[in-house]
Protein backbone atom coordinates (compact mmCIF):
# COMPACT_ATOMS: atom_id res chain seq x y z
CA UNK A 1 0.00 0.00 0.00
CA UNK A 2 2.97 2.37 0.79
CA UNK A 3 4.74 1.78 -2.78
CA UNK A 4 1.27 2.43 -4.53
CA UNK A 5 0.82 5.53 -2.18
CA UNK A 6 4.16 7.02 -2.98
CA UNK A 7 3.42 5.94 -6.75
CA UNK A 8 -0.11 8.04 -6.63
CA UNK A 9 1.89 10.26 -5.18
CA UNK A 10 4.98 10.95 -7.19
CA UNK A 11 2.81 11.24 -10.55
CA UNK A 12 0.87 13.74 -9.23
CA UNK A 13 3.74 16.01 -8.28
CA UNK A 14 5.23 15.20 -11.41
CA UNK A 15 1.95 16.77 -13.34
CA UNK A 16 1.90 19.66 -11.03
CA UNK A 17 5.47 20.36 -12.46
CA UNK A 18 4.46 19.89 -15.68
CA UNK A 19 1.60 21.73 -15.56
CA UNK A 20 3.90 24.97 -14.16
CA UNK A 21 5.99 24.39 -16.65
CA UNK A 22 3.51 24.28 -19.56
CA UNK A 23 2.21 27.87 -18.02
CA UNK A 24 5.72 29.19 -17.90
CA UNK A 25 6.19 28.38 -21.55
CA UNK A 26 2.71 29.75 -22.45
CA UNK A 27 4.06 33.07 -20.64
CA UNK A 28 7.22 33.46 -22.37
CA UNK A 29 5.56 32.61 -25.92
CA UNK A 30 2.91 35.18 -25.49
CA UNK A 31 5.38 37.73 -24.42
CA UNK A 32 8.16 36.73 -27.18
CA UNK A 33 5.34 37.39 -29.75
CA UNK A 34 4.44 40.85 -28.70
CA UNK A 35 8.64 41.66 -28.19
CA UNK A 36 8.86 40.44 -31.62
CA UNK A 37 5.75 42.71 -32.97
CA UNK A 38 7.10 45.53 -31.27
CA UNK A 39 10.44 44.83 -32.85
CA UNK A 40 9.70 44.05 -35.66
CA UNK A 41 6.14 46.58 -36.43
CA UNK A 42 7.99 49.20 -38.82
CA UNK A 43 9.72 45.67 -40.40
CA UNK A 44 8.34 43.73 -43.31
CA UNK A 45 5.39 41.63 -41.29
CA UNK A 46 5.73 38.25 -43.27
CA UNK A 47 9.34 38.53 -41.49
CA UNK A 48 7.64 39.42 -38.34
CA UNK A 49 5.53 36.10 -38.67
CA UNK A 50 8.16 33.17 -39.71
CA UNK A 51 10.24 34.36 -36.81
CA UNK A 52 7.39 34.29 -34.21
CA UNK A 53 6.60 30.94 -35.80
CA UNK A 54 10.11 29.89 -35.37
CA UNK A 55 10.23 30.73 -31.73
CA UNK A 56 6.74 28.84 -31.06
CA UNK A 57 8.28 25.80 -32.80
CA UNK A 58 11.12 25.84 -30.64
CA UNK A 59 9.03 26.46 -27.51
CA UNK A 60 6.65 23.55 -28.55
CA UNK A 61 9.81 21.33 -29.00
CA UNK A 62 11.46 22.46 -25.70
CA UNK A 63 7.83 21.28 -23.61
CA UNK A 64 8.48 17.77 -25.56
CA UNK A 65 11.56 17.42 -24.29
CA UNK A 66 10.52 18.69 -20.31
CA UNK A 67 7.74 15.50 -20.94
CA UNK A 68 9.91 13.13 -21.99
CA UNK A 69 11.90 13.98 -18.83
CA UNK A 70 9.50 13.95 -16.36
CA UNK A 71 7.48 10.80 -17.22
CA UNK A 72 8.95 7.50 -16.05
CA UNK A 73 9.85 5.12 -18.41
CA UNK A 74 8.43 1.58 -18.80
CA UNK A 75 10.64 -1.02 -17.33
CA UNK A 76 12.30 -3.50 -19.16
CA UNK A 77 11.82 -7.27 -18.79
CA UNK A 78 15.80 -7.15 -17.51
CA UNK A 79 14.54 -4.97 -14.72
CA UNK A 80 10.88 -6.66 -13.91
CA UNK A 81 11.47 -8.54 -10.71
CA UNK A 82 10.83 -12.08 -9.85
CA UNK A 83 8.05 -13.46 -8.09
CA UNK A 84 8.91 -16.89 -6.16
CA UNK A 85 6.93 -18.88 -4.93
CA UNK A 86 7.40 -21.17 -2.81
CA UNK A 87 5.44 -24.35 -2.98
CA UNK A 88 4.82 -27.57 -0.03
CA UNK A 89 4.13 -30.94 -1.36
CA UNK A 90 3.69 -33.92 1.48
CA UNK A 91 4.20 -36.29 -1.49
CA UNK A 92 7.54 -37.72 -2.19
CA UNK A 93 9.95 -36.52 -5.14
CA UNK A 94 10.08 -39.76 -7.17
CA UNK A 95 6.45 -40.09 -7.29
CA UNK A 96 3.81 -39.07 -9.89
CA UNK A 97 3.07 -36.36 -7.88
CA UNK A 98 6.72 -35.41 -7.46
CA UNK A 99 7.16 -35.21 -11.07
CA UNK A 100 3.86 -33.42 -11.98
CA UNK A 101 4.73 -30.34 -9.51
CA UNK A 102 8.62 -30.14 -10.85
CA UNK A 103 7.23 -30.24 -14.54
CA UNK A 104 4.51 -27.34 -13.28
CA UNK A 105 7.77 -25.61 -11.68
CA UNK A 106 9.21 -25.47 -15.20
CA UNK A 107 6.37 -25.00 -17.16
CA UNK A 108 5.33 -22.00 -15.08
CA UNK A 109 9.15 -20.66 -15.53
CA UNK A 110 9.40 -20.98 -19.44
CA UNK A 111 5.92 -19.52 -19.94
CA UNK A 112 7.06 -16.31 -17.76
CA UNK A 113 9.98 -15.83 -19.29
CA UNK A 114 11.51 -16.36 -15.59
CA UNK A 115 9.23 -13.72 -14.28
CA UNK A 116 7.87 -16.67 -12.12
CA UNK A 117 9.64 -18.93 -10.36
CA UNK A 118 8.17 -22.08 -8.86
CA UNK A 119 10.28 -23.97 -6.64
CA UNK A 120 8.81 -26.74 -4.66
CA UNK A 121 9.48 -28.12 -1.27
CA UNK A 122 9.12 -32.19 -1.84
CA UNK A 123 8.92 -35.07 1.07
CA UNK A 124 6.82 -32.64 3.71
CA UNK A 125 9.52 -30.90 4.56
CA UNK A 126 7.96 -27.92 5.30
CA UNK A 127 5.69 -30.11 8.22
CA UNK A 128 2.32 -31.80 8.01
CA UNK A 129 -0.73 -30.12 6.40
CA UNK A 130 -2.09 -28.25 9.48
CA UNK A 131 1.29 -26.48 9.80
CA UNK A 132 1.29 -25.71 6.04
CA UNK A 133 -1.75 -24.18 6.72
CA UNK A 134 -0.62 -21.83 9.18
CA UNK A 135 2.75 -20.83 6.94
CA UNK A 136 0.31 -20.18 4.17
CA UNK A 137 -1.28 -17.42 5.89
CA UNK A 138 1.73 -15.83 7.36
CA UNK A 139 3.06 -15.95 3.97
CA UNK A 140 6.08 -17.87 4.85
CA UNK A 141 5.01 -20.34 1.95
CA UNK A 142 3.10 -19.43 -0.77
CA UNK A 143 1.69 -22.23 -2.17
CA UNK A 144 1.06 -26.19 -1.49
CA UNK A 145 -0.30 -29.19 -2.18
CA UNK A 146 -3.27 -30.51 0.46
CA UNK A 147 -5.13 -33.62 0.73
CA UNK A 148 -9.12 -34.16 1.38
CA UNK A 149 -8.02 -34.17 5.07
CA UNK A 150 -5.88 -30.74 4.32
CA UNK A 151 -8.42 -28.74 1.76
CA UNK A 152 -11.35 -29.31 4.71
CA UNK A 153 -9.26 -27.15 7.15
CA UNK A 154 -9.43 -24.63 4.13
CA UNK A 155 -13.16 -24.91 3.43
CA UNK A 156 -15.30 -27.58 6.16
CA UNK A 157 -17.61 -27.98 2.63
CA UNK A 158 -14.72 -30.04 0.73
CA UNK A 159 -15.35 -33.52 2.81
CA UNK A 160 -18.51 -33.79 1.69
CA UNK A 161 -16.54 -35.08 -1.74
CA UNK A 162 -15.48 -37.84 0.21
CA UNK A 163 -18.85 -38.87 2.06
CA UNK A 164 -18.47 -42.67 2.12
CA UNK A 165 -20.10 -44.25 -1.08
CA UNK A 166 -22.11 -40.61 -1.84
CA UNK A 167 -19.40 -41.00 -5.72
CA UNK A 168 -18.94 -44.24 -6.50
CA UNK A 169 -16.86 -44.37 -9.77
CA UNK A 170 -14.50 -42.61 -11.87
CA UNK A 171 -17.58 -40.95 -14.39
CA UNK A 172 -19.32 -39.85 -11.46
CA UNK A 173 -16.21 -37.65 -9.75
CA UNK A 174 -15.39 -36.39 -13.39
CA UNK A 175 -18.86 -35.20 -13.74
CA UNK A 176 -19.01 -33.73 -10.04
CA UNK A 177 -15.99 -31.87 -10.22
CA UNK A 178 -17.35 -30.57 -13.63
CA UNK A 179 -20.59 -29.55 -12.69
CA UNK A 180 -19.25 -27.98 -9.30
CA UNK A 181 -15.93 -27.09 -9.92
CA UNK A 182 -16.80 -23.35 -9.69
CA UNK A 183 -18.60 -23.61 -6.40
CA UNK A 184 -15.78 -25.92 -4.87
CA UNK A 185 -13.33 -22.89 -6.14
CA UNK A 186 -15.19 -19.94 -5.13
CA UNK A 187 -15.66 -21.85 -1.35
CA UNK A 188 -11.69 -21.34 -1.27
CA UNK A 189 -11.14 -17.84 -2.49
CA UNK A 190 -13.36 -16.96 0.03
CA UNK A 191 -10.89 -18.60 2.45
CA UNK A 192 -8.24 -16.06 1.00
CA UNK A 193 -6.75 -19.14 -1.92
CA UNK A 194 -6.63 -19.67 -5.42
CA UNK A 195 -6.96 -23.20 -6.64
CA UNK A 196 -4.57 -24.02 -9.22
CA UNK A 197 -5.49 -27.81 -9.98
CA UNK A 198 -7.11 -30.60 -8.43
CA UNK A 199 -5.67 -33.69 -8.09
CA UNK A 200 -7.36 -37.18 -8.33
CA UNK A 201 -5.38 -39.48 -5.47
CA UNK A 202 -6.93 -42.73 -5.71
CA UNK A 203 -9.99 -44.54 -4.10
CA UNK A 204 -10.32 -45.03 -0.82
CA UNK A 205 -11.08 -49.05 0.10
CA UNK A 206 -10.82 -51.65 2.88
CA UNK A 207 -8.07 -53.90 4.03
CA UNK A 208 -8.41 -56.26 6.62
CA UNK A 209 -7.34 -59.50 7.74
CA UNK A 210 -10.14 -61.20 7.51
CA UNK A 211 -12.73 -61.02 4.05
CA UNK A 212 -15.15 -58.05 4.51
CA UNK A 213 -17.90 -58.17 1.64
CA UNK A 214 -20.73 -56.61 3.83
CA UNK A 215 -21.21 -54.31 6.93
CA UNK A 216 -22.14 -57.15 9.43
CA UNK A 217 -18.25 -58.56 8.22
CA UNK A 218 -16.15 -55.33 9.13
CA UNK A 219 -18.24 -55.01 12.37
CA UNK A 220 -16.25 -58.32 13.98
CA UNK A 221 -12.96 -56.74 13.15
CA UNK A 222 -11.59 -53.48 15.18
CA UNK A 223 -10.83 -50.65 12.24
CA UNK A 224 -8.45 -47.63 12.53
CA UNK A 225 -9.91 -44.36 12.22
CA UNK A 226 -8.27 -40.23 12.23
CA UNK A 227 -9.72 -38.22 14.49
CA UNK A 228 -10.37 -35.71 12.53
CA UNK A 229 -13.82 -36.24 12.14
CA UNK A 230 -15.41 -37.14 15.48
CA UNK A 231 -19.28 -36.98 14.38
CA UNK A 232 -18.99 -39.43 11.57
CA UNK A 233 -17.01 -41.90 14.28
CA UNK A 234 -19.75 -41.71 17.25
CA UNK A 235 -22.07 -42.30 14.21
CA UNK A 236 -20.49 -45.06 13.01
CA UNK A 237 -19.93 -46.52 16.71
CA UNK A 238 -23.50 -46.36 17.00
CA UNK A 239 -24.39 -48.27 13.94
CA UNK A 240 -22.01 -51.09 16.04
CA UNK A 241 -18.65 -50.82 14.24
CA UNK A 242 -15.55 -50.95 16.31
CA UNK A 243 -13.46 -48.10 15.78
CA UNK A 244 -9.85 -47.43 17.30
CA UNK A 245 -8.45 -44.23 16.51
CA UNK A 246 -5.14 -44.68 14.71
CA UNK A 247 -2.56 -41.94 13.57
CA UNK A 248 -1.31 -42.77 10.30
CA UNK A 249 2.00 -42.95 11.33
CA UNK A 250 1.04 -45.77 13.65
CA UNK A 251 -0.70 -47.77 11.55
CA UNK A 252 1.11 -50.48 10.24
CA UNK A 253 2.65 -50.53 13.97
CA UNK A 254 -0.91 -51.55 15.36
CA UNK A 255 -1.58 -53.84 12.34
CA UNK A 256 1.15 -55.61 14.13
CA UNK A 257 0.60 -55.41 17.29
CA UNK A 258 -3.07 -56.79 16.88
CA UNK A 259 -4.69 -53.27 18.19
CA UNK A 260 -6.42 -53.49 14.76
CA UNK A 261 -7.77 -55.22 12.21
CA UNK A 262 -8.61 -53.22 9.20
CA UNK A 263 -8.15 -50.00 7.62
CA UNK A 264 -9.69 -48.05 4.83
CA UNK A 265 -6.68 -46.45 2.27
CA UNK A 266 -6.21 -45.87 -1.57
CA UNK A 267 -4.21 -49.11 -2.63
CA UNK A 268 -1.20 -46.85 -3.26
CA UNK A 269 -0.56 -45.92 -0.08
CA UNK A 270 -1.54 -49.62 1.06
CA UNK A 271 1.35 -50.83 -1.07
CA UNK A 272 3.94 -48.39 -0.33
CA UNK A 273 2.80 -49.12 3.18
CA UNK A 274 3.62 -52.78 3.08
CA UNK A 275 0.14 -53.15 5.29
CA UNK A 276 -1.63 -55.38 3.12
CA UNK A 277 1.08 -57.89 4.18
CA UNK A 278 -0.88 -58.46 7.36
CA UNK A 279 -4.42 -56.43 6.32
CA UNK A 280 -4.26 -58.81 2.76
CA UNK A 281 -7.77 -58.63 2.25
CA UNK A 282 -8.95 -55.99 0.06
CA UNK A 283 -12.48 -54.99 -0.86
CA UNK A 284 -13.75 -53.79 -4.52
CA UNK A 285 -15.93 -51.87 -2.35
CA UNK A 286 -14.67 -47.77 -3.58
CA UNK A 287 -15.91 -46.14 0.08
CA UNK A 288 -15.59 -42.61 -1.53
CA UNK A 289 -12.69 -40.50 -3.67
CA UNK A 290 -9.77 -39.44 -2.12
CA UNK A 291 -8.66 -36.18 -3.30
CA UNK A 292 -6.25 -33.27 -3.25
CA UNK A 293 -5.51 -29.81 -4.84
CA UNK A 294 -2.81 -27.41 -5.46
CA UNK A 295 -3.51 -24.24 -3.80
CA UNK A 296 -1.68 -20.19 -3.90
CA UNK A 297 -2.63 -17.82 -1.08
CA UNK A 298 -3.90 -14.55 -2.43
CA UNK A 299 -1.18 -12.32 -1.65
CA UNK A 300 0.99 -14.98 -3.79
CA UNK A 301 -1.92 -14.45 -6.72
CA UNK A 302 -2.41 -11.17 -6.63
CA UNK A 303 1.79 -10.79 -6.70
CA UNK A 304 1.84 -12.35 -9.95
CA UNK A 305 1.50 -9.72 -13.28
CA UNK A 306 -1.74 -10.09 -15.23
CA UNK A 307 -0.75 -10.91 -18.26
CA UNK A 308 0.53 -13.98 -16.97
CA UNK A 309 -2.21 -15.14 -14.86
CA UNK A 310 -4.17 -16.90 -17.89
CA UNK A 311 -1.39 -19.09 -18.80
CA UNK A 312 -0.53 -20.24 -15.43
CA UNK A 313 -4.08 -21.54 -15.07
CA UNK A 314 -4.22 -23.11 -18.20
CA UNK A 315 -0.70 -25.00 -17.19
CA UNK A 316 -1.81 -26.03 -13.85
CA UNK A 317 -4.98 -27.41 -15.70
CA UNK A 318 -3.09 -29.41 -17.81
CA UNK A 319 -0.88 -31.04 -15.29
CA UNK A 320 -4.07 -31.95 -13.34
CA UNK A 321 -5.21 -33.95 -16.20
CA UNK A 322 -1.70 -35.44 -16.76
CA UNK A 323 -1.35 -36.18 -13.22
CA UNK A 324 -4.72 -37.79 -12.72
CA UNK A 325 -3.86 -40.19 -15.40
CA UNK A 326 -0.87 -41.11 -14.13
CA UNK A 327 -2.40 -41.70 -10.67
CA UNK A 328 -5.28 -44.12 -12.08
CA UNK A 329 -2.27 -46.06 -13.90
CA UNK A 330 -0.48 -46.60 -10.92
CA UNK A 331 -3.11 -47.66 -9.08
CA UNK A 332 -3.85 -50.11 -11.48
CA UNK A 333 0.18 -51.30 -10.69
CA UNK A 334 -0.18 -51.11 -7.38
CA UNK A 335 -3.08 -53.63 -7.14
CA UNK A 336 -1.03 -55.65 -9.62
CA UNK A 337 2.00 -55.96 -7.26
CA UNK A 338 0.46 -56.49 -4.33
CA UNK A 339 -1.56 -59.22 -5.69
CA UNK A 340 1.79 -61.11 -6.81
CA UNK A 341 2.60 -60.85 -3.37
CA UNK A 342 -0.36 -62.37 -1.57
CA UNK A 343 -2.95 -59.84 -1.62
CA UNK A 344 -6.77 -61.45 -1.83
CA UNK A 345 -9.31 -59.26 -3.16
CA UNK A 346 -12.88 -59.23 -1.82
CA UNK A 347 -15.22 -59.09 -4.70
CA UNK A 348 -18.60 -57.56 -4.04
CA UNK A 349 -21.85 -57.85 -5.57
CA UNK A 350 -24.24 -54.87 -6.42
CA UNK A 351 -26.31 -56.71 -3.68
CA UNK A 352 -23.41 -56.66 -1.15
CA UNK A 353 -22.69 -53.09 -1.69
CA UNK A 354 -26.33 -51.66 -1.47
CA UNK A 355 -25.80 -52.68 1.98
CA UNK A 356 -23.40 -50.78 2.80
CA UNK A 357 -25.29 -47.73 0.90
CA UNK A 358 -28.83 -48.57 3.11
CA UNK A 359 -26.07 -48.59 6.30
CA UNK A 360 -24.91 -45.42 5.88
CA UNK A 361 -28.09 -43.07 4.43
CA UNK A 362 -29.72 -44.60 7.62
CA UNK A 363 -26.97 -42.13 9.79
CA UNK A 364 -26.88 -39.62 6.72
CA UNK A 365 -29.50 -37.36 8.40
CA UNK A 366 -27.34 -36.81 11.68
CA UNK A 367 -24.17 -36.44 9.75
CA UNK A 368 -25.20 -33.92 7.52
CA UNK A 369 -24.35 -30.11 8.44
CA UNK A 370 -21.89 -31.87 11.09
CA UNK A 371 -19.59 -33.96 9.04
CA UNK A 372 -20.56 -33.17 5.71
CA UNK A 373 -22.27 -30.17 4.28
CA UNK A 374 -26.05 -30.33 3.57
CA UNK A 375 -26.29 -27.98 0.27
CA UNK A 376 -23.26 -29.48 -0.78
CA UNK A 377 -24.50 -33.08 -0.18
CA UNK A 378 -28.02 -32.36 -2.38
CA UNK A 379 -26.21 -30.33 -5.17
CA UNK A 380 -24.11 -33.40 -5.75
CA UNK A 381 -26.82 -35.97 -5.24
CA UNK A 382 -28.53 -33.32 -7.91
CA UNK A 383 -26.06 -33.69 -10.57
CA UNK A 384 -25.09 -37.55 -10.06
CA UNK A 385 -29.55 -38.04 -10.77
Amino acid sequence: MKKVTSGIMRFFQNFSFLENHIEHIKHIEFKGKIMLFSVFSKANFKTSRVLTTSLTTSLTTALMAVCFLILPAAPSAAQQKTVTIKLASLAPENTPWGAALNKLAADWGEATNGAVKLVVYHNGVAGGEADVLRKLRLNQIQAAVFTSSGMTLISPSIITLSCPFLIRTDDELDTVLDKLRPRLEADINKAGFVTVAWSKVGWVRFFSRKPVYVPSDMKKQRLAVGNDMPSLNDAFRTMGYQLVETSLNDVLVSLNSGAIDAVFQSPVNAAVSQLFGIAKNMSTLRIAPFMGAIVLNQAAWRSIPNQYKDKLMDIGRGVEIQNNQNVKKMENDAIDAMLKNGLIINECTPAQEQEWIDDVNGVMPQLLNKTFDKELYNDIKNVLK
